[in-house]
């Protein structure tokens, strides 16, 4: 069950409404986020989930949901080079060492918020 998207569209509904209650925004024309490509999070069921849920507010009738990935990046201890772990996993392309560590790739934010 994809649980992950759905407690990160209640949560980018909750930041959003404190964000447009703080600035006095009464229309949200879009939200962008970014998704890391190791994230566990499926940006189909973020756009499912979010057609369900803007429905439930009124400040998110219309407001469209823009998703950008964020590419998983790993780091090599040994020879101090980062590789796109996608492709290449824990083991350095460079000097196969296993000493790696992600650097980029497993989070999601809030980018941008476009109000109308």
């Amino acid at each position: 069950m994809p649980m992950h998207e759905l407690g990160t569209i209640y949560y980018v509904i909750d930041t959003v409404e404190k964000l447009a209650a703080e600035n006095d925004l009464k229309e949200v024309a879009s939200i962008t986020l970014e998704v890391g490509e190791v994230s566990g999070i499926i940006p189909e069921y973020l756009s499912d989930f979010w057609l369900f849920a803007r429905k439930k507010t009124e400040l998110f009738q219309e407001t469209e949901l823009k998703i950008e990935p964020i590419h998983a990046v790993t780091y090599c201890q040994d020879c101090r080079q980062t590789y796109p772990t996608i492709p290449q996993g824990k083991i350095c392309p460079y000097c196969g060492s296993g000493n790696t560590f992600l650097v980029t790739g497993n989070e999601y934010n809030i980018k941008e918020i476009e109000a109308c």
